[in-house]
């Protein structure tokens, strides 16, 4: 027993201090480390190169739009991303000594079974390409899908990824986007109630509202069209309701509302237009003698 511990040892020391041993992990090592030095510096300047390829197309006469070309840089770096990673590691592997051909080989037979019980990404990645060739909606869009609104951050082969207002970031897979529906397509309308007492004279404050309305042409950039007054909206029952509408950029109309709110506040203000107030009547009856009698009877 002794006899073959040792003669173990033995042939262990011998291949630990084997050169040829050392040197094939070295240089073993030093491919690994040059295969990911190279597979980062491949990404880095793809990713360059695919960004300055459509700089330049924004100066072309048949360029789509920005909001196509930003999604489409992303998706293109996206999969030069995943092709370089998938190169460095059959590379890897190969130093390690593993058969990759068979590697290879197998992974049709591997990718059908996948195919059958991955059903769900198949169908996230082919919605996905659908998403971006028919620009339903691109990178920086406001868009409600579903539950779930925001500015589109990111558009991935599987998923997507909105931003909402207040910050929170909802990933989405692609496959379960039935309906979505895009603010950032054509302009937006901003639409603003003023509220007017009874007892103001309708026509004067529908003409202060006018004037304003055309002084305000070209102050806002966000504004496309003048704004238009439309009239009396509603007939509450302690105020008259006046409408106005202005067409703005899209997903600018928030803002144009409160700006016009204001303007017109003011303007009122300064023409002594009374904003109405919640008011209580409160009526006393005169008790009667009768009345007394049936309280006391009761």
């Amino acid at each position: 027993m002794m006899n073959d511990l040792e003669k173990g040892t033995q042939e262990v020391i011998e291949k630990t201090l084997n050169e040829d041993l050392w040197i094939n992990i070295g240089v073993a090592s030093l491919k690994i480390l040059a295969i990911f030095i190279i597979s980062g510096i491949v990404i880095k300047v793809g990713k360059a190169a695919i960004h300055r390829i459509f700089k330049v197309r924004q100066m072309s006469p048949l360029r789509t739009s920005e909001r196509r070309e930003a999604t489409i840089m992303k998706l293109l770096q996206s999969v030069l991303t995943y092709a370089v990673y998938f190169i460095a590691l059959i590379m890897f592997l190969s130093n390690l000594g593993v058969n990759v051909s068979a590697i290879l080989a197998g992974a049709g037979v591997v990718g059908l079974a996948v195919g059958f019980g991955a059903q769900s990404l198949v169908k996230d990645i082919i919605t996905g390409f659908f998403i971006i060739f028919e620009d339903q909606f691109a990178v920086g869009d406001h868009v409600k899908i579903g539950q779930f609104e925001g500015d589109v951050e990111m558009i991935g082969l599987r998923t997507t990824r909105v931003k909402s207002w207040t910050g929170e970031v909802n990933i989405i897979p692609n496959g379960s986007i039935i309906e979505v529906t895009n603010f950032s397509v054509h302009n937006s309308l901003a639409v603003v109630d003023i509220s007017v007492a009874y007892e103001e004279n309708i026509q004067e404050v529908e003409a202060l509202i006018q004037d304003l309305l055309l002084s305000l042409n070209g102050k806002y950039e966000e504004i496309v069209k003048p704004p238009e007054l439309l009239g009396v909206q509603t007939l509450a029952p302690s105020e008259v309701i006046i409408r106005v509408t202005a067409e703005t950029l899209p997903m600018r109309h928030l803002f144009i509302a409160r700006e016009l709110r204001r303007e017109i506040k003011l303007c009122l203000d300064k023409h002594g237009i009374e904003i109405p107030y919640p008011r209580m009547v409160m009526y006393s009856r005169p008790e009667t003698e009768s009345g007394l009698k049936r309280e006391v009877g009761s």
